[in-house]
């Protein structure tokens, strides 16, 4: 397999192996030297991990330095059971066919043991262990004595600081975590739902940094910065910094708080009595100069730019320093009011946005790649998406730092179908709550408020999804959203559902998750283009063929095409979603039933690209809407933390498909579009200002390229910020048009060069849906358009010519021009190029400038593809082009 580095990574379980454990290595200790200096924060570099079904030894001795550990498996500073059993070859890759049925479940139902060996120079400094990512409750012990236990730390995103300066020792010292089996029902942590076949660990285990925090006398905790930024105007910013001190000694200490917050200097001396503890406040009737003038603003991509701030602070003691506290910061303003319509409508420093998202997930099993995350946020950039919503699996911090980084917009709330809304959501999975979940539940949303409150990129928490909480639950939310210092948004729910103090969510959960046609999307009615969409699409996202074959057994394959009522294991294990029933019967009903799998595969690809470019250009088009205009869709899901066939724009391997380019084209910044509801063609603009002097064409054709109607529109504008215009509306027939037949459209500006061109196969026979029988997931197709003229449409041969360059930075461009290079009038539809790497195999991750393209004879296009060198793994680059009616070739691109 030749793909990216990345990718290689990432695959841990991709190694052939028996499906019995195998036997594990000899872990040994593994000693995280700890910082000396005071303030110093060092994470434990790792984890020997062993079922306590295996371990005889009492508590005390398995905590105790010098424990040999012998037979345990090896785990990285982030790691669930089953990464690290991955990770160590006990299984095969859990990715592939059904290999994940054949990891026994039942040996994850009794705790395991975490330990790990730290050293510590000397015992003159405080000793604080600081974590976060249990899952899903644990003992906690440190050299033989137990210092916590699971009804304390309980809870995935619940924050534990435990002082254990009493006893630690000069030299090696040992951390041990006794977790608990995670049942998601039953505990406030993580769960799967209905996304993918849930891992038989349920992720118990360790997923953030547990740290050893070493410090003076004096503590410094909750260092942040609650910036106020004048609307509309952005002419300044007021800073405001805060900081808990406490004194941990047992006699009264002066400590002197001091550094700086962005280009300003803060310093203020106090007294602390023994043990108190003390926030200090630095604001700008006292430090004049935390009144910026003509601050650098955050903006989301597209928007402006991401400059970011920091805040830098040392507590001093005796003039030594005692403790350090390090943030970055941006500046920026964010609401989400209601709408006239009751519907959310996100502002960005003061300027509305329509927005355009997509739900993200972690990898099934929480190992955490900072590159992979980084190539992820880099494609939703490239499909000019702004947003992404984080359904519970609250990523860590370098995740919410790249989106700082990227200005991509992150929604982040708890999830549904669990523990999280047992108390309110009725017959649904999830049990009741009981005294300490409120607890936890507080105590969770502190943690996380503390921690996302200084991103930018985090524009509100959604403390509800499918269920809004009760009057208790959400009291001790907003609660501690309140001690935090919290000034995003809170969102009672991602469905319709109010809260008893917050109010209306003005979002909607209307689905669909399963197929629709492309003409639903424009309806404003169910999941149709306007409010508030939280989470949506038309389901199965099936994926290339390079992926589907690394996924699935050729047995698998032939059923995936053969038999459309078959159970996918890499679908979901919800019933509903089982089998790829009602997608099947659409792609069979209007593109002609497929001949094998290359067929079903090909037909899969243009019905993804049409409908996922429909839902976007639906919600883009209604924005500006006088009335119910749509504010915002969220494609359910961006990504698939498995090898999935549903809900993904972007495969697990990074691979691009129909549905990638279907987004990418409808999310172009100034961008042509055909309206399925009223034959409109219309020009939007998600640019900031407005363009003028623009010229529409439409050209409808016949599959065999005979040309049947034409038209010129020039002297358009179009404003800035989502607005859009109306060009002109299609007729509603055109003498001699066949049923099934292509229409072009171009936008070119005054100089006649070409700013959006947009290709769609359309039916005089439209999709007709039975709004009736509409249920939770989908709204039934009654009659099916007729796009079966396309299996007709001639050959078409395309030519390609290519060069690479490198920039000596460790990234590479591969520069392609593709000319249609047929005889006759029919167009190459959907021309396909896929870059090669080593083995003939996608090289992956890469960006297009664009792709999946369509030529009419004499036009050509040049693309361009950015990746990285090091995928080459020293080949030559190739392309494989192909396309609907284009013979597959490959050609070099060194």
């Amino acid at each position: 397999m030749a793909v990216g580095a990345v990718v290689l990574a990432l695959a841990l379980a991709a190694v052939p192996s028996p499906a019995a454990p195998a036997p594990p290595p000899a872990a040994g200790p593994r000693v995280t030297v700890v910082g000396a200096a005071p303030g110093s924060t060092t994470a434990l570099a790792g984890y020997a991990i062993q079922s306590t079904a295996k371990v005889t030894e009492p508590a005390a001795t398995v905590s105790s330095p010098g424990y040999p550990a012998a037979g345990w498996y090896p785990a990285g500073p982030r790691s669930t059971v089953l990464a690290a059993l991955l990770a160590a070859g006990a299984y095969p890759d859990p990715f592939y066919s059904a290999n994940q049925e054949e990891i026994p479940a039942g040996d994850f139902t009794v705790p395991w043991w975490f330990r790990a060996d730290f050293s510590v120079p000397d015992t003159s400094a405080r000793t604080h262990l600081d974590f976060s990512g249990v899952i899903s409750a644990a003992d906690v012990f440190v050299n033989g004595r137990r210092i916590a236990g699971p009804d304390t730390v309980a809870g995935a995103y619940t924050r534990h600081e435990l002082d254990v300066t009493d006893l630690v020792r000069a030299g090696t010292n040992t951390v041990a975590f006794r977790i608990q089996p995670n049942d998601p029902r039953e505990r406030l942590t993580t769960g799967w739902l209905d996304w993918l076949q849930p891992p038989p660990d349920a992720n118990m285990g360790i997923v953030r940094d547990v740290t050893v925090r070493r410090g003076g006398p004096v503590a410094l905790r909750d260092a942040h910065v609650v910036a106020s930024l004048a609307l509309p105007s952005l002419s300044s910013a007021d800073l405001t910094v805060k900081a808990r001190v406490r004194n941990d000694a047992p006699t009264a200490v002066t400590t002197t708080l001091s550094g700086t917050v962005g280009p300003v200097a803060v310093s203020r001396s106090i007294t602390l009595a023994a043990h108190e503890s003390r926030t200090v406040v630095f604001s700008p009737a006292d430090h004049p100069g935390l009144r910026l003038a003509s601050p650098r603003v955050w903006w989301p991509a597209a928007m402006g730019g991401q400059p970011l701030y920091s805040l830098d602070l040392t507590a001093t003691v005796d003039g030594r320093p005692s403790d350090t506290a390090h943030q970055s910061f941006g500046i920026r303003d964010v609401r989400a009011p209601l709408n006239a319509d009751g519907a959310r409508q996100y502002v960005v420093n003061g300027r509305p946005l329509l927005i355009r998202g997509g739900g993200w997930s972690p990898d099934e099993f929480l190992r955490w790649d900072r590159t992979y995350a980084e190539d992820r946020l880099k494609y939703a950039l490239d499909l000019g998406l702004n947003t992404l919503r984080l359904e519970g699996h609250l990523e860590p911090d370098e995740f919410f730092d790249l989106a700082d980084r990227y200005g991509i917009l992150t929604l982040p709330g708890w999830e549904c179908c669990g523990k999280w809304e047992g108390e309110v959501n009725g017959s649904e999975a999830g049990v009741g709550w009981e005294s300490a979940d409120y607890r936890v539940a507080k105590a969770s949303m502190a943690a996380e408020a503390a921690r996302l409150r200084h991103h930018p990129s985090v524009a509100s928490f959604l403390i509800g999804s499918d269920f809004a909480p009760d009057r208790r639950i959400e009291q001790g939310y907003l609660d501690a959203l309140k001690d935090a210092d919290w000034t995003a948004p809170v969102i009672p729910s991602a469905s319709d559902r109010p809260s008893p103090i917050t109010g209306a969510s003005g979002m909607r959960m209307t689905g669909p998750y399963d197929w629709v046609p492309p003409g639903y999307w424009y309806a404003k009615r169910e999941g149709g283009a306007t409010g508030f969409n939280s989470e949506t699409s038309a389901g199965p996202d099936v994926p290339t063929l390079d992926t589907l074959r690394r996924m699935m057994s050729p047995a698998e394959l032939d059923t995936l095409w053969r038999d459309p009522s078959a159970a996918q294991y890499h679908r979901s294990p919800s019933r509903t979603f089982a089998t790829l029933r009602l997608y099947d019967a659409a792609l069979a009903a209007r593109y002609g039933p497929p001949t094998g799998l290359e067929d079903y595969v090909r037909k899969a690809q243009l019905a993804q690209y049409e409908n996922v470019r429909a839902q976007f250009e639906a919600y883009a088009r209604n924005a500006k809407d006088a009335s119910a205009p749509s504010t915002g869709v969220v494609y359910w899901m961006f990504n698939s933390g498995w090898t999935s066939l549903h809900w993904q724009l972007v495969d697990r391997y990074l691979d691009q498909g129909g549905a990638y380019f279907g987004a990418k084209k409808a999310n172009e910044p100034l961008h042509v579009q055909y309206g399925y509801d009223d034959r409109t063609v219309s020009v939007v603009n998600s640019g900031t200002r407005a363009v003028s002097g623009l010229t529409a064409r439409v050209t409808l054709f016949d599959p065999d390229g005979t040309q049947r109607y034409d038209r010129t529109v020039p002297g358009l504008s179009v404003g800035g910020g989502g607005a859009s215009s109306t060009a002109l509306t299609l007729p509603e027939s055109v003498e001699g048009l066949s049923t099934t037949h292509l229409a072009r459209l171009l936008l070119t500006d005054g100089a006649g060069r070409e700013l959006s061109r947009n290709v769609y196969w359309l039916s005089t026979e439209p999709d007709e849906l039975d709004y009736s029988e509409t249920d939770w997931y989908h709204t039934p197709t009654t009659a099916y358009a007729d796009l079966r003229g396309l299996n007709s449409m001639p050959r078409a041969g395309v030519a390609a010519a290519a060069a690479t360059t490198a920039d000596g930075r460790g990234t590479s461009t591969t520069t392609v021009t593709v000319r249609h290079a047929g005889a006759g009038s029919a167009p190459a539809l959907l021309t396909d190029v896929h870059l090669l790497g080593a083995g003939g195999a996608p090289l992956l991750p890469v960006r297009w400038s664009d792709n999946q393209i369509t030529l009419w004879p004499g036009e050509s296009a040049t693309l361009t593809a950015t990746y990285r060198t090091s995928g080459l793994r020293g080949a030559e680059p190739a392309l494989r082009i192909s396309g609907w009616n284009v013979p597959t070739a490959t050609v070099p691109a060194g």
